[in-house]
């Protein structure tokens, strides 16, 4: 497990090799991350965008940009939760990612909240780093 905390805001990510859907001769390999996001703050907040820092094997770079996640725009009251799974497809059988969601706090200002640095690793493949 994997986690970070911005702003009394804990982000933490669960990776995981999905078999099924991947096609390791195709050069197709993908992983789901379950992702849940606590207010610890004393403020309601709302997950309104979110930033993707996506790096393969080989240290290609893809970046991706969107509002909310899942289709979804989140309100989190303190002490709420709100946890989502979604994938990542890459050609190489590892890569790292890393970004960050934009909040809006209780009088509209908005703040970035860090999504840490997780793994993307075939199990049992030999690491390498970047």
């Amino acid at each position: 497990m994997y986690r970070a905390v911005t702003q009394s805001i804990e982000v933490c990510v669960e990776p995981s090799y999905m078999p099924a859907q991947s096609e390791p001769e195709a050069a197709h390999f993908v992983w789901a991350y379950q992702i849940t996001i606590t207010n610890n703050s004393p403020e309601t907040v709302q997950l309104v965008s979110r930033y993707w820092h996506i790096t393969d094997e080989a240290g290609r770079v893809q970046e991706v940009r969107g509002e909310g996640v899942v289709g979804e725009q989140p309100v989190l009251k303190p002490g709420d939760s709100y946890s989502y799974t979604s994938g990542c497809p890459l050609s190489t059988p590892s890569g790292i990612m890393v970004g960050r969601y934009t909040m809006r706090g209780p009088r509209g200002a908005f703040f970035d909240v860090d999504i840490p640095a997780f793994s993307l690793d075939l199990p049992g493949a030999v690491a390498s780093l970047n």
